[in-house]
């Protein structure tokens, strides 16, 4: 445990309630959590076991029998990779009726359990994405924004000096694992293109029918392409913020992808250079990272993040349950352009806070109300609850 990072993601706290779906992507570090913060479960089965899976797929009801055998009627039970045998879920359900049992159900997607119909359990169950490492997880040690840019995220690439080596397999690994797994996309060459293009413009609004013309494929198709790096967690949509009176808002998404290190390696980069145009994708894109999972470990809505662009061409990156308005900027020189988009949006007198992120060195409140905040800062104050 000497090498493991503690983790805030309080899941213990939700099984003392019920029963918890706990989806991520692969090496986000949920058999760590499992195996060095959860109280210890009374039985613990990963469905990566091809025997026990196949024996599992033949008799579900071996689950129920040899909890039985065990006299286990409480406590915490663990199911590693649920989304390989959807239909063990019913079994599931009738021992969350029957008993005291609170199960740990988890896996890397949620999309398998959605095509079959599986309705996770009619609410007998909540759920929580896990996420890579987030900022006060790392706070202890030596932590540059070019450090996060180079090794992202993932647990063990953060604290791997190979973490270029240990990328380079994981990309391989989840399109082998994940995406062959879908039994969905028969022709790789072109999704392997669809990945860069959707790493390179992660963070930009989506606009389907260019990829297709890019990649070579249908809009269609890359639609559903999109829709499978959501369900696998793998990336996730940023909707418009539409209330705004005067002045139209676009009704575009973007999309960013769930972690700056697997974004860089699906790229093709060696290194993100201060100064350059991906470095400030690169800033925003983290900075959507840490909202997002601060609102899922907070229990808020993570469907309270929105951006808004104004069709004249204003734009503000973050929109926080509709009250705190968020400009992000990798510049350590804060100049009044970089304002254009906060001024716009604080005259339709929607926010409670307008905030600038970016490289200064101290936090300044304008006489405007405008609070420009260097982004260690921000995160301190997004994790410490003082944003919301």
């Amino acid at each position: 445990m000497d090498d493991y990072i503690y983790r805030v993601a309080e899941i213990d706290k939700k099984l003392e309630k019920k029963s918890l779906f706990l989806f991520g992507p692969r090496q986000t570090g949920k058999s760590s959590y499992i195996r060095n913060q959860l109280r210890e479960p009374r039985l613990s089965w990963s469905l990566l076991d091809n025997e026990l899976y196949r024996n599992l797929s033949m008799r579900p009801s071996l689950l129920r029998n040899t909890l039985r055998a065990k006299g286990i009627n409480d406590g915490i039970v663990v199911i590693d990779e649920i989304q390989r045998l959807p239909d063990l879920l019913n079994e599931v359900h009738m021992l969350i009726e029957e008993t005291d049992i609170h199960f740990l159900l988890t896996g890397s997607s949620a999309r398998k359990l959605k095509k079959k119909g599986v309705n996770l359990l009619g609410g007998r169950a909540g759920k929580l994405n896990f996420h890579p490492l987030v900022w006060p997880e790392i706070t202890d040690y030596e932590i540059t924004i070019d450090k996060i840019f180079r090794t992202g995220l993932l647990p063990a690439a953060f604290s791997d000096d190979d973490c270029d080596s240990l990328l380079n397999d994981y990309v391989g690994l989840y399109v082998k694992e994940e995406i062959e797994a879908e039994r969905e996309i028969r022709n790789l060459p072109p999704f392997w293109e669809f990945l860069r293009i959707a790493a390179t413009e992660s963070g930009e609004i989506t606009n389907y029918e260019n990829v297709a013309r890019d990649v070579g494929i249908s809009g269609v198709s890359v639609r559903e392409w999109y829709n499978i790096l959501i369900d696998t967690l793998i990336g996730f949509e940023v909707p418009p913020y539409r209330k705004t009176k005067l002045r139209k808002p676009n009704a575009s998404s973007k999309f960013y992808l769930f972690d700056v290190g697997v974004t860089r390696k699906l790229q093709g980069l060696s290194v993100i250079e201060e100064g350059t145009t991906e470095f400030g994708r690169y800033f925003e894109n983290y900075i959507a990272m840490e909202i997002r999972s601060f609102l899922d470990y907070s229990g808020l809505d993570k469907e309270g993040l929105h951006y808004w662009h104004a069709q004249s061409g204003q734009e503000v990156d973050f929109i926080i349950k509709e009250k705190v308005a968020v400009e992000v900027k990798a510049t350590k020189h804060v100049s009044p352009r970089d304002l254009k988009g906060l001024k716009a949006l604080m005259e339709e007198g929607l926010m409670e806070k307008y905030i600038l992120v970016c490289r200064e060195d101290y936090p300044q409140l304008l006489d405007n109300g405008i609070l420009i905040l260097p982004y260690k800062d921000f995160l301190s104050d997004l994790w410490g609850g003082r944003i919301l």
